[in-house]
Order: structure tokens, then sequence, then C-alpha cells
């Protein structure tokens, strides 16, 4: 369900889907992490794409379903109120480690959002998100 404006956290067109750009992303791109996330990025090679993408990886051992799918949620929204931090044209790949859905229910979404702005700094403070 897309908001009728098309814009905000629920916009499917700002989203990582095929294999092999979450491949190239991995290969290529730079990456930080801390305890709950890992965050890859790397930039896009087609010209006019201008929006950050962004990709995530949230696997069984973060939860089950339910935890899974508020964690993807979350981390849509965040990284939506993030985008400022973010250069035009990346693509941006988030791997949820273990703790994280815990780590949402007991600190809130803003503390997720806090550490991965904190990982974003980390990746674009150093001059981009270029190998």
């Amino acid at each position: 369900m897309s908001r009728a404006d098309g814009e905000g956290p629920r916009e499917k067109r700002g989203r990582i889907t095929r294999s092999r750009d979450f491949d190239a992303v991995y290969r290529r791109g730079r990456s930080a992490a801390n305890r709950h996330m890992v965050v890859y990025a790397f930039p896009r090679e087609r010209e006019g794409d201008t929006d950050a993408r962004l990709g995530l990886s949230v696997s069984k051992k973060v939860g089950g379903a339910v935890q899974r799918n508020r964690v993807k949620r979350v981390l849509r929204e965040q990284f939506a109120g993030l985008d400022n931090r973010v250069p035009a044209g990346q693509d941006v790949v988030v791997i949820a480690r273990r703790g994280l859905a815990e780590y949402a229910d007991e600190q809130g979404s803003a503390a997720v959002g806090a550490r991965l702005g904190e990982l974003l700094e980390r990746l674009f403070e150093a001059g981009g998100a270029t190998p």
C-alpha cells in the first residue's frame, strides 16, 4: 500500500529488490557495522538515478515473521528520515543482526534510527561510499 502522493517510507521505487543489485553492493561497496546492524553502501552506475535506494536483509535469526516485518518497517521509516545524510544515487543495504528486534522494542524506533544514522555518517564522512 503506497500513499496517494507516492512519497514517504512506503514508496517501493526507492528499494533494492533484485539479487544482482544486492550482490553488487555487497561485493563492491563499503561497510560499517555496530552490534545491531551492518550497513553497506555503493554508488549506482546508472545515470539519472538521483534517489538513494534501500535494501533490507532480515533473517530468521532476528526473530519470527512478526518481529522481522516490524524491524523492516522501522528501518524503512528511519531511513526515510535520514535520506539527507545519504548522497544521491547510492544503494544502501542494511543487514539486521540478532537482537535488533529486542533493541527496537526496548529503546524505540528513534534509537534504531540514531544507530542507523551513526553508521551512515561513518560511511559517508570518509569521502563517500566508493571502495
